[in-house]
């Protein structure tokens, strides 16, 4: 199987787009993360769902993990308000990796090859392979197991 065919239509975001908005998608639709298109709509960056995590939980807690046993539920409730007034670009790292791109005629193999060697939840699919180009789709790593595994869309 090639990656055109692994390719499916996938939510994507600009770097200037709302991040509430942003994580508000990938929860409702459960992603493991969303493709950031760049201003020429060529994938930019993978924003994961842990990096959005990651800036709603204070700085204090990430260097001292013991302290969120004593944020009360009442102010854990409070945490996405770390998104408002920021755009996905802000929740980025600030050197983001460039997002893995595969070509149309990479089979499954390399494409699983491509995903474990950057540890990134998807794989972008574009008309012109690595040298970017117009956006076919994208491959999750839950979409390539179901793939690889032969397993089908039977509950």
């Amino acid at each position: 199987m090639r990656a055109r065919d692994l390719a499916v239509e996938y939510e994507t975001v600009g770097v200037a787009d709302d991040a509430t908005d942003a994580a508000r998608l990938m929860a409702e639709r459960r992603l493991p993360g969303l493709l950031v298109l760049g201003a020429d709509g060529t994938p930019a960056a993978v924003l994961p769902a842990s990096q959005l995590v990651k800036v709603i939980v204070p700085a204090y807690v990430l260097e001292d993990p013991t302290l969120a046993a004593v944020v009360d539920e009442k102010h854990a409730d409070r945490l996405c308000q770390a998104l408002k007034g920021r755009t996905v670009g802000d929740c980025l790292p600030s050197k983001p990796a460039p997002p893995p791109v595969a070509a149309p005629d990479d089979t499954a193999l390399e494409v699983a090859a491509l995903m474990a060697q950057v540890r990134s939840p998807l794989v972008a699919v574009t008309e012109r392979g690595r040298d970017g180009g117009r956006l076919l789709g994208v491959i999750t790593a839950s979409h390539l197991l179901q793939e690889l595994l032969g397993v089908g869309d039977a509950p």
